[in-house]
């Protein structure tokens, strides 16, 4: 063999249509897996919500033991301000999701502890009152309560008890969270 013999050149890489099969492809999965996604984003949010609602209730009965006094969770406006039972955010929702703030009463004046912002992506229904801690055992005034976390909007993906939280809250203060709606056994 003539080792001066002229060898055709070898091309790498990708034709047009491997490309486009690709892309084709990719395009496939991200279509069926976007709704899983979505609705794992949607849950995540549910059970953060959730989390940090008991959270602010611990903390309040916490700050009502450690201060000796009456500390309130509230359902609040942007500006902080709580809201009267009923009374809609600025985006017309009458929940929870609007926010909370955690507020101290010294001497007669309520100061802000905590504030969790709006989120409207969820939904936050149960007692539309203030909820109010005392001393010294850190009781909450009133009877058992309990809040339903779930999507605001749901979808066929998200629909169902394992997209929702409930909030048991105690006479004497305690809160749990428990998956699947509050009415549903837990």
């Amino acid at each position: 063999m003539n080792q001066n013999a002229v060898r055709p050149p070898r091309y790498r890489g990708f034709t047009l249509v491997e490309t486009l099969a690709v892309i084709a492809l990719l395009a496939v999965v991200a279509v069926m897996a976007t709704p899983s996604f979505v609705a794992w984003h949607v849950r995540d949010q549910v059970d953060a919500r959730a989390k940090a609602l008991a959270s602010t209730l611990a903390y309040a009965r916490s700050e009502a033991l450690r201060r000796g006094a009456r500390v309130t969770v509230c359902r609040t406006d942007a500006a902080r301000h709580c809201l009267a039972a009923g009374q809609p955010c600025g985006n017309g929702v009458a929940d929870w999701s609007c926010g909370w703030a955690v507020l101290a009463d010294r001497g007669g004046t309520l100061s802000l502890l905590r504030a969790q912002p709006l989120l409207a992506a969820v939904r936050i229904t149960g007692t539309q009152t203030n909820l109010t801690f005392t001393p010294p055992a850190g009781q909450l005034i009133g009877t058992f309560r309990s809040f339903d976390i779930a999507p605001r909007t749901p979808s066929r993906v998200t629909q169902g008890d394992k997209w929702r939280r409930c909030i048991h809250i105690a006479a004497g203060g305690r809160a749990r969270v428990v998956e699947g709606a509050c009415g549903a056994a837990s």
